[in-house]
């Protein structure tokens, strides 16, 4: 009898100590990221470079153990699919992947109900794919010096298409005009094979679009790519100068990235950036990026944020004309 007190007491201070920490371990299982299915949302239309990019980088995280879908939400030039996400909750489960298009929609869009940078947070950069000046053989220039020319001497003739207002390829054509002190008539579709249509129709005279837009195209030679907007020349599969050897200051990259509700835990910002780039690491995930003409990049956690809001300052005297242009 002496003895079965202590154990007793023991016993209940075991249980009691168990019970305490009840709460404590299940707080950390809630905790455990990812612990549920994770939503990323595409802000444009299925097959599109967005949403391929979108669905390989979900299949690369589906081999890393999360459980990932791709939800398609287009319209307004990306605002539906980017008020998903900002609206959501931060804890990681639900995720934007866009591209250069989402840091202007406050320019675009007046009363936008929420803050394109404010109220996200950079996860990871992708890609970057640069445009190409693209203009239909039938036009009859075969440089971009020729095409400069022609633009300045036919002002407000030269129509160039974009997959709409705000996107990435309507700001692309749009610098090219203000880089080059030439009046383009800018074209918006809402099918964007409308664009190669009517440029081997003769309807629309140009698009600035990334190469696996046009390349087919540009391989058989009915559309002639006379420069693209980077550092380097594409040399394979088909051959096309810089626009700076050209003659032309012309340095224009639609980005490719992940973005989260902006008050999203650094540590979850911090797992997702990590896994998103082992999942590219893949070869055969970068090839298939590359066949979309992009290139793979990535940069840290912390600067992708900085890196949208350079791009902004940069483009920042465009946005200002656009923005009076619409009131």
């Amino acid at each position: 009898m002496g003895r079965a007190a202590p154990v007793t007491f023991l016993r209940s201070c075991v249980l009691g100590f168990g019970i305490a920490l009840t709460p404590f371990a299940w707080a950390q299982a809630q905790e455990h990221y990812p612990s549920r299915v994770v939503t990323i949302v595409v802000p444009i239309t299925p097959g599109t470079a967005v949403d391929i990019q979108a669905r390989l980088y979900a299949e690369g995280l589906s081999k890393r153990g999360y459980q990932v879908i791709v939800e398609n939400k287009p319209g307004a030039g990306t605002l539906i699919g980017a008020e998903t996400v900002a609206k959501a909750s931060a804890d990681g489960y639900t995720l934007l992947f866009t591209n250069s298009a989402h840091a202007i929609l406050g320019t675009m869009n007046k009363n936008l109900p929420f803050d394109p940078i404010g109220d996200f947070a950079g996860v990871c950069l992708t890609g970057q794919a640069p445009a190409i000046v693209t203009v239909p053989r039938s036009l009859g220039v075969r440089t971009l010096r020729e095409f400069i020319t022609l633009a300045k001497a036919k002002p407000g003739t030269i129509n160039y298409g974009s997959a709409g207002i705000g996107t990435a390829t309507h700001l692309a054509g749009a610098y090219f005009a203000y880089k080059t002190d030439t009046q383009l008539v800018h074209v918006p579709y809402t099918i964007t094979q409308g664009i190669i249509t009517d440029l081997l129709a003769g309807t629309i005279q140009a698009t600035f679009s990334p190469e696996a837009f046009t390349l087919a195209f540009l391989k058989d030679g009915r559309l002639v790519g006379l420069a693209v907007a980077s550092d380097s020349p594409i040399n394979e599969p088909v051959q096309i100068p810089t626009a700076v050897s050209e003659g032309t200051d012309y340095i224009y990259s639609t980005w490719y990235g992940f973005l989260a509700p902006g008050k999203t835990p650094h540590t979850i910002l911090r797992k997702l950036h990590d896994d998103i780039i082992e999942a590219g690491r893949d070869p055969g995930l970068q090839d298939k990026i590359r066949l979309q003409g992009i290139d793979p990049a990535s940069i840290g956690l912390a600067d992708f944020d900085a890196y949208v809001r350079k791009d902004m300052e940069r483009l920042a005297p465009l946005l200002a004309t656009i923005a009076q242009a619409k009131q």
